[in-house]
């Protein structure tokens, strides 16, 4: 009786390994939609800012928290959420993901007030975290033989890229022909199909109950974070607390960060394998894509209000006009493994830094006119260039590590991405909330009340002018001026850090993809699957 129980298990074990084999490109289809959601949605908004300004008025701070408050809970919750998924198995959290991020899209949707939907776009965090990591361990567990497996994750990575380019076409799409709101609602139906494909092909995945969970590092992080974005935003704006209060928050994130740091170089299993920054490419490739991702998602979103409000092109006009930095950023990839054999390591990522800058430096000329040849000709530099970095960068990260940390080392250029992004929002926005304000002054016979509008954003002035009847066109000539000398601040800021950071790479990187010094070093807690 013993001996048949022992053969059907493991008949039934062999049938389930089969039948996963089967089905691993199906697997594969159903993770990369899924993480093509998530990366859509980090960059939908930028279209949708005008008129989600028109229904909700939000303050300039509150629409810089409604934009970036995404990727800046994804950012912190990615390792934590990939290391449960160690615990307690992958499978669960795709599931829950999945609930989490269609309940939180429909709770965005129908969002009455810039506080609601600022809470929903979190747990759309949330459920994004959830999925994210998940998706990339499925992949290594279904694909058995090492070729298939650089494939689907090439697949992987491509998706990753090419939802963050797409996401301002689909939102320009959908507020065009719909309203701010179905940029959230689309979500719904998509995943109702997902959910029972998910429930029906995807493998479980063994617990490894020995990974423990440290709680403490996963709210140090995560707090950190977004009490540094908090202190930065209101430190621009002072409204909600004044400038001072502001500039404690974001010194005690600071604080939390460190701590979280230290605490991270003490335990035997780290939650964020710290130590892997010791190691010189490895630290300057991580700095890379995080600077890389910090100036393009950050510059995106002033250049998509720049396109609508200073222009006056319509949400999808003017994400036709962004096509062009999709493109580039496409191709910017596919030839990036060609450019990095060619030139090496050093030339391919300092000079896909330093394009990206020069494609910057045209915008400081701009004004209030329209330049279609020279903006396509800017947004494919910046394109290709940033995208060619990144991905120089990711194979110095990946190569500059033990193939026993590879997934720790994923896990932290995964939250380099993420947090780059909700940064650079959170920063350029701050700036442009500096400088914009004081260069708009006061014009004539436009109210009090709707002078203070207007300085909150130019999606704020573009609705005030709505409101002042006769005097309105004057109110959105003036903002408009006011918001280009805030874009030519954030342009500056931005071309600065691209050079600063190219110049780094100069230094720091070798000419060719290092090699870790000892490919089987382990050390105590430095391994992840």
């Amino acid at each position: 009786m013993i001996m048949v129980s022992v053969e059907s298990a493991a008949v039934r074990a062999a049938g389930a390994l089969r039948e996963h084999r089967a089905n691993r490109w199906s697997v594969l289809v159903l993770l990369c939609f899924s993480l093509l959601l998530i990366a859509v949605d980090a960059t939908v908004l930028h279209i949708a800012v005008p008129a989600l300004t028109a229904a909700l008025e939000p303050s300039s701070v509150q629409l810089l928290w409604i934009i970036d408050i995404y990727s800046l809970v994804v950012a912190p919750l990615l390792v934590t959420f990939g290391t449960l998924g160690d615990r307690y198995g992958r499978r669960p959290f795709v599931l829950g993901g999945y609930v989490v991020f269609g309940l939180a899209s429909l709770s965005a949707a129908f969002a009455a007030t810039p506080l609601a939907l600022i809470a929903s776009r979190a747990f759309l965090g949330v459920g994004g975290a959830m999925i994210m990591p998940a998706t990339l361990s499925i992949i290594r567990q279904v694909f058995t033989d090492r070729r298939e497996r650089a494939i689907a994750l090439g697949v992987w990575s491509a998706v990753a890229a090419a939802g963050a380019a797409v996401g301002p076409l689909v939102g320009g799409v959908l507020v065009e022909h719909l309203w701010w709101g179905a940029v959230f609602l689309i979500n719904v139906p998509l995943l109702l199909v997902a959910l029972p494909l998910a429930v029906r092909i995807l493998p479980a995945s063994p617990r490894r109950a020995e990974h423990p969970w440290d709680a403490l590092s996963a709210a140090l992080s995560t707090v950190g974070i977004l009490a540094v974005a908090f202190g930065l935003k209101e430190a621009g704006s002072g409204h909600l607390l004044g400038r001072g209060p502001s500039l404690a928050v974001l010194l005690a994130g600071v604080a939390l960060l460190v701590w979280f740091v230290r605490r991270q170089r003490r335990l035997d299993f780290p939650l964020l394998d710290i130590g892997l920054f010791t190691q010189r490419g490895f630290a300057t490739g991580v700095g890379c894509v995080l600077l890389a991702i910090f100036a393009l998602v950050g510059l995106e979103l002033m250049l998509a209000q720049y396109l609508q409000l200073v222009l006056g092109l319509s949400p999808l006009r003017a994400a036709v006009r962004m096509l062009p930095l999709m493109v580039a950023a496409i191709a910017g990839g596919l030839a990036a493994a060609h450019v990095l054999g060619r030139i090496g390591l050093r030339a391919t990522v300092g000079g896909g830094l330093a394009l990206t800058a020069l494609s910057l430096t045209p915008v400081l000329s701009w004004g209030t006119e329209q330049h279609p040849v020279m903006l396509t000709v800017c947004f494919v530099g910046i394109g290709f260039g940033v995208e060619v970095a990144l991905l120089a960068a990711s194979d110095t990260i990946m190569a500059s590590v033990p193939e026993a940390r590879a997934g720790g080392a994923a896990a932290i250029e995964e939250t380099a991405y993420e947090l780059g992004a909700g940064l650079g929002i959170a920063v350029l926005g701050t700036i442009t909330t500096i400088v914009y304000a004081p260069s708009l002054g006061t014009v004539p016979g436009i109210p009090a009340g709707l002078m203070a509008q207007a300085r909150e954003s130019l999606a704020a002035a573009a609705h005030a002018a709505g409101e002042a009847g006769a005097t309105g066109a004057a109110l959105l000539g003036a903002a408009r001026v006011a918001f280009v000398t805030a874009l030519h601040s954030t342009i500056v800021v931005s071309v600065a850090l691209l050079g600063l950071t190219a110049l780094a790479v100069a230094l720091l990187l070798p000419r060719h993809v290092p090699t870790p010094a000892d490919a089987g070093a382990e050390e105590p807690g430095g391994v992840r699957d």
